[in-house]
């Protein structure tokens, strides 16, 4: 057993719901951790638009080789973006095998069709039957050998139906065995209902950080949120300071984001690696 979901049931015990930004890479989880947060999400939106080819072309090796090198840098608790589990009830058995191996402390499994379509990303969603999905739950609960590991229903019927069957969906879900629920609202709003109509823990989604909840960290505990987690920021983020890196250079410029203090920001690389540890080891072995 690894110590990620028992730290990450510890923190779902809380008043507050814990924040869990996206992690793109070991440097990245290093980072957000030296920032104070307490765990970690790697999604499979992100992680598709990083491969250039799509969620809906992420297979699960590169999602648990991508988790084994963030665990082994990072001992956060890491959450996965688990698509559609990678399969039919069957395939949850090695799903979560796999997954429990990398070190990750929970997994979110949604109600989509699989091979995923790329349609998904302008709001084309493909839901398999709510009985189908419950099978799901239910084989990936009786897979797990953890039983910390926590398994994450998550329902997009809000945007293909609406919120009654939304929350008809996750109550299946969680009568599976689930021990967290995605209902993904369509709005703030929505969201507030999601929280007075089902009982949680819930996990909230957000793709442009706390402050597009509309509501305080605090009220959302009130709600039954648990878990908050920021899928895309990190990922935008990023990808507009290396846009507008490669511009600059293209145009014979500086680049416009770090300034220049290259001395300053290496250092920082620096001590995040842990740079001073391995030359500390080399003078002792290798380097006399």
């Amino acid at each position: 057993m690894t110590a990620g979901p028992a730290l990450l049931r510890a923190l779902m015990e809380r008043d507050v719901p814990a924040v869990a930004p996206l992690a793109l890479d070991p440097l990245s989880a290093r980072t957000a951790e030296e920032a104070g947060f307490e765990a970690l999400y790697l999604g499979g939106g992100a992680m598709g638009y990083v491969t250039t080819f799509s969620e809906a072309n992420l297979g699960l090796h590169e999602m648990v080789q991508l988790a084994a090198d963030i665990r082994a840098a990072c001992g956060l608790p890491l959450i996965l973006d688990g698509t559609c589990g990678w399969g039919d009830p069957m395939h949850l058995h090695r799903t979560i095998a796999l997954t429990e191996a990398a070190g990750f402390a929970a997994i979110e499994i949604e109600d989509q069709l699989l091979p995923k379509r790329a349609h998904h990303h302008v709001g084309t969603e493909h839901l398999i039957p709510t009985d189908l999905m419950a099978h799901k739950i239910r084989e990936a609960v009786a897979a797990r050998q953890d039983p910390d590991f926590v398994i994450i229903g998550r329902t997009n019927a809000c945007r293909t139906d609406n919120l009654d069957a939304a929350l008809d969906r996750a109550q299946a879900y969680r009568q599976a065995g689930a021990d967290m629920l995605l209902v993904l609202p369509e709005s703030p709003e929505q969201a507030e209902a999601i929280g007075q109509r089902i009982e949680g823990p819930l996990m909230y989604m957000t793709l442009a950080g706390v402050p597009s909840m509309e509501m305080s960290p605090e009220e959302a505990g009130r709600l039954g949120y648990k878990l908050i987690v920021d899928a895309v920021t990190p990922l935008l983020a990023r990808q507009r300071a290396v846009r507008l890196c490669y511009e600059a250079m293209a145009r014979g410029e500086a680049d416009p984001t770090f300034g220049g203090d290259y001395d300053g920001e290496v250092s920082r690389i620096h001590d995040l690696i842990g740079l001073g540890r391995m030359l500390e080891i080399e003078r002792r072995t290798v380097e006399r």
